[in-house]
């Protein structure tokens, strides 16, 4: 996307430098269970600044005083969470990279989550993708005027809080053995709290334990990387340890209910040059006929499950819970990341910190091509140049 950048970074290029890249990005941990990209995205300032103007306006929708009002209905009443706080401490926008009408590179709001991303993992991305090419230094990773130390600082504040790094752990239903697990040991790595699994910690009273040892250590934190949808068929697994949906004596970073709130379901409240038209199925008063150029999504799905791409009035009519699905005017990519054989489709996801009783703080980004129909991992298995990124935007 800044010619120059991209010639000298494909000029560079060798697959044995690739392979010497996933080596050192995999030392000290192990080996990463998703494709990393071959490239990062370089991204001129024009469209920086379109990115971060979409950002601004997501979030003055979720600090207006009605946010919760409009969203409560997101929330299922059985994974509803006492105790919820005023904020998530998390925000992340995920924009595909399209043309507008001028021909402009421009951003295309795809997904939003309140929920943490790669925070970790993102920044040693970037560090051993500058360790292994020639990358300089008008370009950067970080945004809002951050740097490694500052954004360390921002990130502990938001993850610890006012509490000691052993009383805070990062919590998985199986953490250790999770797709993105090597964010959660680059995290542990940066801050020090622990990385546990739900059945490492036990509940007495209201109160959470885990133990080391031999002592039990008192839970004043966690750090929530559990997604309810993945436990929702089997809430057995709780037995053993404690339900999340109980009056518990403990701060959540982020509390569950933001996944909810801040997702899919936000997007028909949005009117912007940035926001495809979004519209609740149930609200519909008439099917359009031009449903080639719509998608159907599930609100309450990740990982692009369950989205129909070529949609029929079929499709729309057999579907029992229309309140919980949305139909959406579909996003066409732009391939703008020129590969050696072609162009490759690029999302850059805007990754916010939100400090308790502070402002949203714009810090990083994560990036991911595709040559494939949609961006996730099973659309682009037999390619290249495709995978995890980041971005690195012109100053």
């Amino acid at each position: 996307m800044i010619p120059a950048q991209r010639r000298k970074y494909n000029e560079q290029f060798t697959e044995e430098k690739y392979k010497n890249f996933i080596t050192e990005l995999e030392s000290d941990y192990f080996e990463i269970p998703f494709r990393v990209a071959e490239t990062p995205i370089f991204v001129p300032k024009s469209l920086k600044e379109k990115l971060i103007a979409a950002g601004e306006e997501i979030i003055n929708l979720i600090k207006q005083p009605n946010f919760k009002a409009l969203t409560q209905k997101s929330i299922p009443a059985d994974w509803n969470v006492p105790n919820e706080n005023e904020q998530p401490h998390f925000l992340t926008f995920d924009f595909g990279i399209c043309k507008n009408e001028a021909g402009e590179l421009t951003p295309m709001l795809i997904e939003m989550q309140g929920f943490p991303s790669l925070y970790g993992f993102q920044i040693h991305l970037a560090n051993t993708f500058r360790k292994c090419f020639d990358i300089d230094h008008s370009v950067n990773h970080f945004l809002n005027g951050f740097d490694e130390e500052k954004y360390i600082e921002l990130f502990k504040e938001v993850i610890i809080g006012k509490h000691q790094a052993h009383e805070v752990a990062l919590m998985d239903v199986d953490a250790p053995n999770q797709k993105t697990a090597i964010d959660f040991f680059v995290t542990q790595k940066m801050l020090g709290i622990k990385i546990l699994a739900l059945e490492d910690i036990k509940k007495n009273g209201k109160q959470l334990f885990y133990e080391e040892d031999g002592q039990q250590i008192q839970l004043k934190r966690i750090y929530n990387r559990l997604i309810f949808d993945e436990v929702a068929g089997n809430t057995e697994i709780f037995k053993n340890s404690f339900d999340p949906r109980e009056e518990l004596d403990i701060e959540w970073v982020t509390h569950p209910n933001w996944f909810y709130r801040i997702s899919k379901y936000t997007m028909p409240f949005l009117k912007s040059e940035f926001v495809p038209e979004t519209r609740f199925l149930n609200e519909l008063s008439t099917i359009p006929t031009d449903l080639e150029n719509y998608v159907l999504k599930p609100l309450f799905s990740f990982a692009g499950m369950g989205v129909i791409i070529d949609v029929t009035e079929a499709d729309i009519n057999k579907i029992a819970d229309p309140e919980n699905w949305i139909l959406q005017k579909k996003v066409t990519y732009e391939p703008a990341v020129q590969s050696p054989n072609g162009g490759v489709k690029a999302e850059i996801r805007m990754m916010y910190l939100w400090p308790d009783g502070g402002e949203p703080q714009l810090c990083t980004n994560l990036g991911r091509l595709s040559r494939g129909k949609m961006i996730g991992v099973r659309y682009n298995a037999d390619f290249d140049w495709v995978g995890g990124t980041i971005g690195f935007m012109e100053e």
